[in-house]
């Protein structure tokens, strides 16, 4: 089967190196992608405990801050 994205074995049995830096890079991938999300949520966690007033004073609403929390990052 040509073009198949199932790794082939030798008579080994070990993945070809090929195979082994494409999940690599994946588990980076998703690394990133978890971490980035994990950031996301404390930031809408930090911006949801803000009181009404504090939320007013940078310039948002309560029904806002989970479409603009990306704006207000915690660094």
């Amino acid at each position: 089967m040509q073009g198949s994205i199932i790794p082939r074995h030798g008579r080994s049995g070990a993945v070809p190196r090929s195979a082994q830096s494409r999940i690599a890079g994946l588990l980076v991938h998703f690394y990133r992608w978890m971490r980035h999300k994990h950031r996301q949520r404390r930031d809408l966690n930090s911006v949801s405990e803000l009181s009404d007033a504090q939320l007013k004073d940078i310039g948002l609403s309560r029904h806002q801050t989970r479409s603009d929390v990306h704006t207000y990052r915690r660094d």
